[in-house]
């Protein structure tokens, strides 16, 4: 490719939208360093922060969602439309764009109708077991679709590329996957004596994202107790959402098992408890176990790493997290349990049993890996870049 070769990329809104494109942008320049990246976003979006961040020119768009009801945003809809499209076709223009690259979010649909009404080839990544409806108004004009499942709904003309990538990982969790590939056993004694646990012994990893899982909190917090019999429990509690579980722990097991995550917090308390990790991926490199809701991020990443998991969907929406975790388990690497089946009970009837089951787990863990897919970020990269070449030709 020459040295004016310009990869144009779109999306964002959330971490699940950005963290897979700054992937696919970062093997983009690993793998042709002289090309031109720039991503299309929007001003309320993550991606205002993260991309410049990670050393890449960014161009912002209104935010213009899709109208979903007849309301006064649905009148003003085709007029802000029209707007956005054409400020996406000047800058398409101005960037000499060889191939737009769209991973779904609000600045993706007005990106793929401009490219397509430019004549850009487009690349799609759809990271949701169900798409999107950005995606699917991108996937008419796609010459090629990366996915982390199949059968997402996604419908493209007959000479269109479909093949299962997965998703581009983020560099931590990639980093991970390469150590626990080259050995698992050191790097779970890693992560586990940097974050204070002790690595001879199981660990109970318990994740509901950034914003926690009440369900999640309340019904690990209350088996506190039994678990803590079976094994270390690393459990991240959500934002604002601390004084609840080291309550529910307290009245269970007692406040002196209550400890911070930490290299300085080994031997203070077995249940290490904090409302975030920044470095989860040390986490994900020592859990045995790890307890979480499914969606497509945590379960593509999870699955990439080989960890058995007990998913647990969010109970909204047209059940779109139960799709993301179900070929996972169907190929035996999780298991599935409704919201409202996800009780202390549950949990003392049936977690200590996996902890304690070692050639369970280990089985488990094999069909996850089998399951995941490590590298999906060059795979992306490098269709993106053949794409680009032949549209110079």
């Amino acid at each position: 490719m020459s040295e004016e070769s310009s990869i144009v990329l779109a999306g964002g809104g959330t971490a699940g939208h950005v963290n897979p494109l700054l992937s696919i942008a970062s093997s983009i320049r690993r793998l042709e360093p002289k090309a031109s990246i720039s991503v299309i976003g929007t001003e309320v979006g993550l991606e205002r922060q993260l991309v410049p961040a990670a050393g890449f020119d960014m161009d912002t768009i209104e935010k213009v969602p899709f109208p979903r009801s007849i309301n006064r945003a649905a009148f003003a809809f085709p007029a802000r439309w029209i707007r956005e499209v054409n400020k996406v076709k000047t800058i398409l223009t101005e960037r000499h764009a060889d191939v737009l690259v769209g991973v779904g979010g609000y600045a993706s649909a007005p990106a793929y109708y401009a490219a397509h009404k430019l004549g850009i080839p487009i690349v799609i990544h759809e990271q949701n077991a169900r798409a999107g409806m950005a995606n699917k108004l991108g996937a008419r004009w796609a010459q090629f679709i990366g996915m982390v499942y199949e059968n997402t709904g996604l419908k493209a003309p007959s000479g269109t590329v479909i093949e299962r990538v997965g998703l581009p990982l983020r560099p931590a969790i990639a980093d991970v996957a390469r150590s626990m590939e080259r050995n698992r056993a050191q790097a779970r004694r890693q992560g586990a004596e940097r974050l204070g646990l002790d690595p001879s012994r199981p660990i109970l990893l318990v994740t509901g994202g950034s914003l926690g899982a009440q369900s999640l909190n309340v019904a690990v917090a209350n088996a506190a107790g039994e678990l803590l019999s079976h094994a270390q429990v690393i459990h991240l509690t959500g934002k604002g959402k601390m004084g609840q579980v080291r309550q529910l722990v307290t009245a269970s097991a007692g406040e002196s098992v209550l400890s911070g995550i930490g290299s300085d917090q080994r031997g203070k308390g077995d249940y290490h408890a904090a409302e975030y990790l920044e470095r989860i991926d040390q986490a994900f490199a020592c859990a045995d176990l790890v307890i979480c809701r499914s969606g497509a991020g945590t379960v593509a990443e999870i699955a990439a790493l080989g960890l058995p998991a007990v998913y647990v969907p969010l109970p909204i929406g047209n059940g779109e997290q139960r799709f993301n975790a179900e070929p996972v388990v169907e190929a035996g690497g999780g298991f599935l349990v409704p919201d409202d089946r996800f009780t202390d009970e549950w949990v003392t009837g049936h977690v200590p049993q996996l902890l304690a089951d070692g050639d369970r787990l280990a089985q488990v863990a094999r069909a996850a890996w089998g399951y995941g897919i490590r590298d999906a970020a060059q795979t992306m990269a490098s269709r993106v870049l053949d794409i680009a070449g032949k549209a110079r030709r």
